[in-house]
């Protein structure tokens, strides 16, 4: 039996690593789906005040209009010496429309001369079903902000992320070792482990 389940989100480098955590469970039933499989339904804007909200707000819509369970990710940088900006606002750090390099440029501003580098990235998964219900798998990844960015892999603040013991940021790391130490790893090893309980007792993702 299939079990669909739509990832819902447009930033490519997310949709990469939820696909490679959860590719893996196809055998099981499991189906990927995008939302380039639903191409006229507009995207809900990110009006909550936590991960959990935002990332609840947007698994309900696109479990909502397709009738499929969704999953869906928010996700941030949070700066100690900075208060803990920019948080929730991190993909819009430097405005709407910014670019990674935008958000890297102003975050390295921000704490310019700053000796107190540590942050730490969090992630919050959300997995809604039709019915409206919804479970959450959360990780977070403790690190330091690093004097200028470096690393070819990964995207967001990455390039800048230095985790500690790796020698590297998380742009230097190849995907497969990102995903063992991010924030976002360690999520969607939560939700592969419970999905796969779950598909393996041949029940579905809602």
């Amino acid at each position: 039996m299939s079990h669909p389940l739509v990832l819902a989100t447009r930033n490519p480098g997310k949709l990469a690593e939820l696909t490679r955590a959860l590719a893996p469970l196809g055998p099981l039933g499991l189906q990927l789906l995008t939302e380039a499989d639903f191409p006229a339904a507009p995207s809900p804007s990110e009006t909550g005040s936590s991960y959990r909200e935002n990332a609840a707000l947007k698994a309900r819509e696109w479990a909502r209009r397709t009738g499929i369970t969704a999953l869906a990710d928010d996700s941030g940088l949070e700066v100690a010496a900075l208060g803990g900006a920019p948080g929730i606002d991190s993909a819009v750090y430097a405005g709407p429309g910014a670019s990674d390099a935008d958000n890297n440029r102003k975050l390295l501003d921000a704490m310019a001369g700053m000796a107190d580098r540590r942050a730490t990235f969090r992630c919050c998964l959300a997995l809604a079903g039709p019915d409206g219900s919804v479970r959450y798998f959360e990780g977070s990844c403790e690190g330091i902000i690093a004097d200028q960015p470096s690393g070819g892999w990964g995207f967001g603040y990455d390039p800048l992320f230095s985790v500690p013991g790796q020698g590297v940021t998380l742009a230097g790391l190849a995907p497969e070792a990102k995903d063992a130490v991010s924030h976002r790893g360690q999520a969607l090893a939560l939700l592969r482990k419970w999905l796969e309980t779950i598909l393996s007792r041949g029940g579905g993702t809602g």
